[in-house]
């Protein structure tokens, strides 16, 4: 890649990414200064973090009182004093916290609510990720503060002046989106007002992880044999997959298959391993608890071979169960039972990277592993001998893979590299269309029609295609869809709330949003003021002389942002008017656990 150009911007500006996983949380940056060249650093030293280096991340654990104060924050809250503190005064600890956002329509039949820990009492998920940005943001401060030349003159000079770049999940959709954005007020980074939102740029970690290999060097070599990629970030809590190629003019970064998200990262493998030992009957719950705790922290990274046993330390060396395999303190596990442990999220991967490269349009050449998953000795040799098998290349960068999310989506911010993006679902409207009597569809339909004031007869439950599933997306591209509208009275022709509906099955041109009604859900509604629009409209008689309005406009979407966009637009006097629209997403109600 080539190094990047001098900023030109006419005043110093900071640039902070957030990386909020599953398991462990990352703070990248970047001071701009005019003529200078951007460089990405990261946050490698945190409040009560042994290790600082390079791939210095915090856990994403908060701790909170009964009054639902937070009292304590990643390596703060694995410190014994405050262990001891939180079971003497009854404090609520939060990990895995970040599932409660999830969407409710993802593949995720094995994970429910009660597989991860409750929220506190009148808490809710955008409230706590809300609270650890916070805490990042403080990090962050302090860290630039004290590791810079003159760190509190830097900060004062870039305070005000300060974009954010908050990465997620690849199957995160607008509503979530718009949960992030919460967050981020609640957190005290921006405000709600339009221009202070526009300071937040969110990011998939499928994209951000592609920047960062980019950065690296070995996606662009890949890139370079005129070949696609799959990146795959293999966290925490998700699994993200992307697939990019490389246009030789103008040179710019395409997505080629739609992107793909899968609920199998590494915690899943530590809630498996505590099924195995409970119903293994190991020892206590105490006992479990810890062995599961030192499974996650060794064996679970450590594993390679199923032939070779893995060994898990917990108690004293005076702790002694052979009928258990437990020795001198540590239990013993069969190689090929902590094999069956990684399977299902092998198996996840394996899978999707066959769908990308069936949907992609380009052909996939090279597939590269990052994440904090990606650590795993295990995971790697059984995707290395799978990749290998198909012919396809497979590595994985040997710095601070950990770090792909946050130092990537800096990058993202600075060199912006896919133009184009490719639709992960079809999406349109509900509507009704006349009625044809000589349309099959619409006689099985004849006891749903509905009169209009003109004089016509309509079908509901019409589903109109804006974008199908597998497009390809470009950032300036436009969706239109033309309404019409009959109103009785003029006044309620000022303003048109239309739903957007996701439609996630398999038909590639649905028809009817009542044959597979399940598969058919609202993604947002737009609104806009149309009383521009039917200013100029006159009445007109409709059947049986009743008088009705009737005004025609469009709703422009474009989709090939990182976040939907829309906008309305009609005609005056043969010339296009256009105005804006606002996207609001439908919200899963969120009770407080």
């Amino acid at each position: 890649m080539s190094p990047r150009q001098q900023y030109q911007g006419r005043s110093r500006k900071l640039v902070l990414a957030f990386d909020v996983g599953t398991t462990f949380s990352g703070i990248s940056y970047c001071v701009l200064d005019p003529g200078d060249a951007p460089v990405i650093q990261g946050v490698t030293r945190f409040p009560s973090q042994d290790h600082v280096g390079g791939d210095s991340k915090i856990p994403s654990i908060i701790y909170y009182d009964q009054e639902g104060s937070v009292r304590a924050v990643g390596g703060e809250a694995l410190q014994e004093s405050i262990v001891e503190k939180a079971e003497d005064e009854g404090w609520t600890k939060l990990e895995w916290w970040k599932l409660h956002l999830r969407p409710r329509n993802m593949t995720s039949s094995h994970v429910s609510d009660q597989d991860i820990p409750s929220l506190p009492p009148n808490k809710t998920a955008i409230e706590v990720l809300g609270d650890f940005m916070k805490y990042l943001f403080q990090c962050a401060r302090t860290y630039i503060e004290e590791t810079h030349a003159n760190g509190s003159d830097l900060w004062r000079s870039v305070e005000n002046n300060i974009d954010f770049v908050l990465s997620h999940p690849n199957g995160w959709e607008g509503p979530q989106q718009t949960q992030i954005r919460r967050a981020a007020v609640l957190a005290g980074l921006v405000s709600d007002s339009p221009e202070d939102q526009s300071r937040i740029q969110l990011v998939t970690e499928g994209e951000a992880s592609l920047h960062f290999c980019l950065g690296s060097g070995l996606a662009s070599d890949a890139l370079k044999s005129d070949q696609g990629v799959v990146i795959v970030d293999a966290g925490g809590g998700t699994i993200d997959l992307s697939a990019y190629y490389m246009t030789v003019s103008p040179s710019s970064l395409e997505e080629i298959a739609p992107a793909e998200c899968h609920l199998q990262g590494s915690v899943f493998v530590s809630r498996r391993a505590r099924e195995f030992l409970e119903e293994s009957k190991f020892g206590s719950k105490e006992d479990i608890t810890q062995m599961t705790a030192e499974f996650d922290r060794t064996a679970k990274l450590r594993f390679s071979n199923p032939s070779e046993p893995s060994y898990i330390r917990f108690g004293t060396v005076r702790d002694k169960d052979p009928a258990f395999n437990i020795r001198s303190g540590q239990l013993k596990l069969p190689g090929t039972d902590v094999a069956t442990l990684f399977e299902p999220s092998i198996k996840a991967v394996i899978e999707a990277i066959d769908i990308q490269r069936r949907a992609a349009t380009k052909p996939i050449r090279t597939v590269f592993l990052v994440g904090g998953f990606a650590a795993s000795s295990w995971l790697f040799s059984r995707l290395q001998t799978h990749m290998q098998s198909l012919g396809l290349e497979f590595c994985r960068p040997d710095n601070h893979t950990s770090k792909a999310v946050a130092d990537g989506a800096v990058a993202f911010y600075l060199d912006h590299r896919v133009n184009a993006r490719v639709s992960r679902f079809t999406y349109g409207t509900r509507c009704a269309i006349e009625f044809n009597k000589d349309d099959p569809q619409h006689k099985l339909r004849t006891h749903t029609a509905i009169p209009r004031p003109s004089g016509r007869t309509v079908i509901p439950n019409a589903f109109s295609a804006i974008l199908t599933k597998g497009t390809r997306i470009s950032e300036s591209k436009e969706f239109r869809k033309e309404f019409i509208t009959e109103c009785a009275e003029k006044s309620t022709c000022d303003s048109i709330a239309t739903e957007i509906v996701c439609y996630r099955g398999d038909n590639p041109d649905p028809k009817w949003t009542d044959t597979d009604p399940g598969m058919f859900s609202n993604l947002c509604t737009v609104h806009a003021n149309t009383s521009q629009v039917s200013k100029s409209i006159s009445p007109r008689k409709g059947y049986g002389g009743v008088q009705f309005y009737r005004q025609e406009f469009s709703i422009i979407l474009m989709f090939g942002l990182t976040e939907l966009q829309a906008q309305i637009s009609w005609m005056e006097n043969g010339k296009e008017i256009r105005g804006p629209a606002t996207v609001v997403f439908d919200q899963v109600v969120e009770a407080a656990q």
